[in-house]
């Protein structure tokens, strides 16, 4: 076991207690030395760990492999576990930064005594806190290696994947010392496991870095553009078309328009092919390089262009540190006829639409590439799911490869789906997708509108396929940032741990009042940068592109309540599903009432949506279970839960603004 490894390095060190760490990671019972300077606890990095460490490795079972995926491990045929998943999203390299030398100043992130930015180390670290809170999933952005290349911010996207098959160096903790950094995303994963907690993948198998390390091997997978025209690059605008996807019937207007034929012109084939012998002696020269694309600009004269959105005229600058991969060896097969004989390999709103416009000739190898990302984590370091990003936009056939490899080789792997309509549910299901991501975060704050009431009582109750449960993801705005703030986000964190095929997600910083987005992809404009004061030090950056540090050591925060709500879901996950599901008051756009009644016993979730005024409900329970009589232990409202109320089958029950309360019935 790799985790012992590192518990004996930490264990034969002794350090300063100069290394700070935020409150909320410091365990309960924590018998090591502590030092209090103003509100900051200050530890021994090689105690504290050593101790974190310990107390996971005396979990383990004897005979155990904690490296495979905890469907291997548990023995389990299927993966009905993400169901009943709660699930914290993370991001490495933000949600375990932290300015140990000095809390008040985010120092440079290549000390090189202590590791400021995020690590898997202290992901390790974390693992009591997340499991106090009752997370049994934890989904982090993709850790694959990416580029500096073109780079967004001061840090670049993690996003920008320069190898599929390699884990980002900048993961490793200078406590581990010259460890390898895949060695410690192995211990990270078996303390996981030892911990009851699945760990979920983002992939991204339709883009890859602009200097990616394949196009060595293979820069036939790549598209190519005279690099003099770099400047000049941008998706072409079409007048007489609006804000849209391209369709057969607008390809004629699309093709015959002068910009989209100087957006062809700037094409060139690539490098292997412009010049055999050259490229050959370019290779065996920059074999093992990482940074080997200036030089081939200079040699070859073309470059990777920079991605764009799939919507005609849509306002979106380019994606200027990633790159399509090329997935057919020809042009979309409705595109051809309006196309020169010589055109070289090309980007349009059509190509990079290849689940609508494919070609015949797939890229064989390439496919067989992204068809085994997923398998190789499962395999080598026992990763238990994925998000498929863009999943829907790849080629039908590839979609439905890369999925079926994913299963074949380990059928407790689960796959969630980057889909966002709802009504896309069945085809997610038909697909082999077992949940999607869906727009909870977006209907959800859209009370008054007459969203939210429509997401509870007519959208979740009818899905073929789970969604997720959120209020935030990583790309939306937070929840606090919202109207009505702490109330907003404490309101719709607590009803999605009991909304009907729902998947209880927590974006990470969610639980402490995080008001800063980590980007601004969904539902966000410019300004969603600036909701920090301006004088913090991370005002106006964003954890995606940026040094971003939670603000940890908060003085309100819904740890505690996301504890409750994770043991109320568990103790009643039978009844959770839309067939025991009654709703009540349907007229009311600003109240939800769920009651999940199963013929004995019943979960009552009462929502007051009106964050402004206090709300009186009528309840008949008796209605729904012909009882004149019931037992009523209130577990969310500020009554003891522990104590039973006797009620009528009809009874009232206020709520202040925008409160929510759980009851048990018997």
């Amino acid at each position: 076991m790799i985790l012992k490894e590192i518990l004996e390095l930490l264990k034969s060190k002794k350090g300063k207690m100069d290394y700070s760490i935020p409150k909320e990671w410091l365990p309960d019972g924590y018998s090591g030395t502590l030092k209090l300077r103003d509100r900051y606890i200050f530890v021994d990095p090689y105690e504290f760990g050593s101790s974190i460490i310990e107390s996971i490795v005396a979990k383990a079972e004897p005979g155990i492999d904690y490296s495979k995926s905890l469907g291997r491990i548990r023995n389990e045929s299927d993966n009905l576990w993400i169901k009943s998943a709660i699930v914290y999203g993370s991001f490495v390299r933000s949600t375990a930064a932290y300015s140990h030398q000095d809390p008040e100043f985010f120092s440079d992130l290549h000390s090189q005594e202590y590791s400021e930015s995020g690590t898997f180390l202290k992901m390790i670290y974390m693992l009591p806190y997340l499991s106090k809170m009752g997370f049994d999933t934890l989904y982090f952005l993709p850790v694959t290696s990416y580029s500096d290349k073109f780079k967004k911010g001061e840090l670049g996207s993690p996003y920008s994947v320069k190898d599929f098959f390699s884990i980002d160096e900048r993961y490793h903790d200078f406590l581990l010392e010259d460890m390898d950094v895949e060695r410690e995303f192995k211990a990270f994963v078996e303390a996981a496991h030892i911990m009851g907690m699945r760990i979920v993948l983002d992939f991204i198998p339709r883009t890859s870095a602009r200097d990616s390390a394949l196009i060595l091997k293979h820069p036939e997978w790549f598209y190519w553009i005279d690099a003099s025209h770099l400047k000049d690059y941008r998706p072409p605008k079409i007048e007489g078309l609006g804000f849209d996807q391209a369709r057969v019937e607008t390809l004629p207007v699309i093709y015959s328009n002068e910009n989209v034929k100087k957006h062809l012109a700037m094409f060139r084939y690539s490098p292997e092919k412009l010049n055999p012998e050259k490229w050959r002696n370019f290779v065996a020269h920059h074999e093992g390089s990482d940074n080997f694309l200036d030089e081939l600009v200079s040699e070859f004269g073309v470059i990777t262009p920079p991605g764009f959105s799939d919507w005609i005229n849509d306002n979106q600058p380019t994606w200027d540190d990633v790159t399509f991969l090329r997935l057919y060896k020809d042009h979309p097969e409705e595109s051809r006829k309006f196309l020169s004989e010589d055109q070289p390999p090309y980007v349009l709103f059509d190509v990079v639409k290849s689940s609508f416009f494919p070609g015949k000739e797939p890229m064989t190898d390439l496919w067989e590439t992204i068809e085994n990302i997923m398998p190789f984590y499962n395999s080598k370091f026992g990763v238990d799911g994925a998000r498929l990003d863009m999943g829907h936009a790849l080629p039908r056939e590839l979609e439905l490869r890369i999925i079926r490899k994913a299963k074949e080789n380990d059928a407790s792997f689960s796959i969630i789906a980057e889909e966002l309509v709802m009504g896309n549910d069945e085809k997610a299901r038909q697909s082999g997708y077992d949940c999607i991501l869906g727009n909870t975060w977006w209907m959800e704050p859209r009370i008054t509108e007459g969203k939210f009431k429509e997401l509870v009582y007519e959208i979740l109750p009818r899905l073929r396929v789970p969604t997720l449960a959120c209020v935030e993801t990583p790309d939306t705005p937070r929840a606090v940032a919202r109207p009505n703030g702490k109330k907003f986000s404490r309101f719709a964190t607590v009803l999605n741990y009991f909304l009907p095929n729902g998947i209880t997600y927590v974006n990470s910083g969610q639980e402490i009042f995080e008001i800063q987005p980590m980007n601004l992809g969904l539902d966000n404009d410019e300004d969603g940068r600036y909701v920090l004061p301006p004088n913090d030090p991370f005002y106006g950056k964003l954890a995606f592109f940026d040094p971003y540090v939670l603000h940890w050591n908060a003085d309100d925060d819904m740890v505690d309540l996301i504890s409750l709500l994770s043991s109320l879901r568990r103790d009643n996950l039978e009844l959770i599903n839309p067939h025991d599901l009654k709703l009540l008051w349907e007229e009311d756009i600003e109240s939800a009432g769920l009651f999940y009644w199963n013929g004995s016993k019943g979960l009552l979730v009462v929502a007051n949506g009106d964050f402004q005024s206090m709300k009186d409900f009528h309840i008949n329970l008796g209605y729904f279970t012909w009882k004149s009589e019931h037992k009523v232990a209130w577990k969310l409202k500020g009554f003891d839960g522990h104590s039973e109320w006797k009620v009528g089958g009809d009874f009232h029950l206020s709520l202040g603004p925008g409160e929510v309360a759980v009851a048990e019935i018997k």
